[in-house]
């Protein structure tokens, strides 16, 4: 199959949806397909790139690590016929996504769709962020999956969410699966000598993007707590993101800041010894839809103690491979991971097993043949749905008024902040900082 993937994310971005475009692509190459990405432009991205596309894009987005792609150049059209593509894959619901539907438009192409995000957690990287954009970006990503011939979810929790929603075109749960061989081979033995930790060193750890919407607040205040009566024990972070102060800062804060290691962004390699380096990994995120490096860390047998929520209760089970605890409450956070800590050996050894084989069960080779499947199910279909594009183009446009809508009032409401403040006569440098 020739399979054309439209992503918003993709490398050097660390994010779960480059991660998990750039795993099935590979996945799909090995076995004899042809994919080609279209990404965004980032900074630092690979000088020589096979079968990807780059659209140039405006970086650092309001202060955060992601690319604004701008409008595709009229190259893409040439690359794309010359391509032949007979499956169009979107991973995103606006910008590129609605290059996809183009796309699949014009050349009378099957359309998937993976619900990646859960969008409404994300507004704040916009500014004017409020209840009304958040409900809006929900019907936007609900009204592009009925546009799909397919939509692909990445767990059960979000199949049933996005369902409750509106959507009604025919949706399979497909994982984005770990890569078991290479994750299993982790070597924390060679990761804790080189960084100097000791054998009977407790080591809790996290891997992921450090961003206000993971819930590391949180997260790193239960784990403070916990390495109060542990002095044996450490905070092992590896990932970069604007909450990477905030984190420093509540270690700091407690007195703690020797018991933090933070590791920025690892390679693949140096990645699965981290997490073979763990006793146990930490997740609090309410915002996935799968979780990816939950699956990873449990490749390298390590237990995972997290908070319920979507794309996490498919894969912690409690007090088999981890701790699953019921809602956000600091001292059942703290009580899982003493819980975990005072395992007798024969006990914790149970537990790392119980973990690898859940790994197992969310394998890449298991996943990309579910995902195959919906490709070619596609493709054996006479008849297509006739997508109304028009209809999708005037919902862009609705959404593009919204915004304006949601500057206006911003603005409004900053000139009658600044008006309150100064007794009805602003200045002329307040006035200039409101437009």
């Amino acid at each position: 199959m020739r399979i054309v993937m439209f992503t918003n994310t993709y490398a050097p971005h660390v994010g779960g949806v480059a991660r998990s475009v750039a795993a099935f692509a590979r996945e799909y190459r090995e076995r004899g397909h042809d994919v080609l990405v279209v990404a965004p432009a980032f900074r630092d991205q690979a000088e020589h790139e096979d079968n990807v596309i780059r659209i140039p894009a405006i970086q650092n987005f309001n202060g955060s690590d992601f690319s604004v792609p701008l409008v595709p150049p009229s190259e893409l059209g040439r690359r794309l016929d010359e391509f032949d593509p007979q499956i169009v894959h979107s991973h995103h619901p606006f910008l590129l996504g609605n290059e996809a539907v183009r796309v699949a438009r014009v050349h009378e192409l099957p359309l998937v769709a993976t619900h990646h995000t859960l969008y409404e957690q994300y507004t704040h990287y916009v500014p004017a962020d409020s209840a009304v954009l958040r409900r809006f970006v929900v019907e936007l990503a609900t009204c592009y999956a009925n546009l799909c011939d397919h939509v692909i979810a990445p767990s059960e929790s979000i199949a049933e969410l996005i369902v409750e929603r509106g959507v009604e075109t025919p949706v399979t749960v497909v994982p984005t699966g770990v890569d078991y061989p290479f994750f299993c081979q982790g070597d924390g033995a060679r990761f804790r000598k080189e960084n100097r930790i000791g054998e009977d060193t407790f080591v809790v750890g996290h891997v992921g993007r450090l961003a206000p919407e993971k819930n590391l607040g949180f997260m790193t205040d239960g784990v403070i707590e916990f390495l109060r009566d542990r002095p044996d024990a450490l905070f092992l972070v590896a990932g970069k993101g604007p909450s990477e102060e905030g984190i420093t800062a509540q270690f700091a804060d407690n007195g703690l800041q020797n018991r933090l290691r933070l590791l920025g962004e690892l390679d693949h390699d140096n990645l699965r010894d981290v997490y073979a380096a763990m006793h146990v990994f930490v997740f609090a995120s309410q915002s996935e839809t799968q979780g990816m490096v939950l699956a990873e860390a449990m490749a390298t047998g390590t237990p995972v103690v997290a908070v319920d929520a979507s794309g996490v209760r498919e894969i912690v089970r409690d007090e088999v491979n981890g701790r699953l605890l019921p809602e956000e409450d600091r001292d059942a956070f703290v009580s899982g991971l003493r819980w975990v800590a005072d395992l007798d050996a024969d006990r914790y050894l149970r537990l790392r097993d119980s973990a690898d084989r859940t790994a197992q069960e969310f394998s890449l080779e298991r996943c990309a043949n579910r995902a195959l499947a919906v490709y070619e199910k596609l493709l054996d279909r006479a008849e297509r749905r006739n997508q109304d594009f028009d209809a999708w183009t005037r919902i862009v446009e609705q959404l593009a008024a919204q915004w304006e809508i949601l500057r206006g009032s911003a603005r409004a409401l900053r000139a009658a902040t600044v008006d309150h403040i100064v007794d009805g006569e602003p200045d002329e440098d307040s006035e200039q900082g409101v437009r």
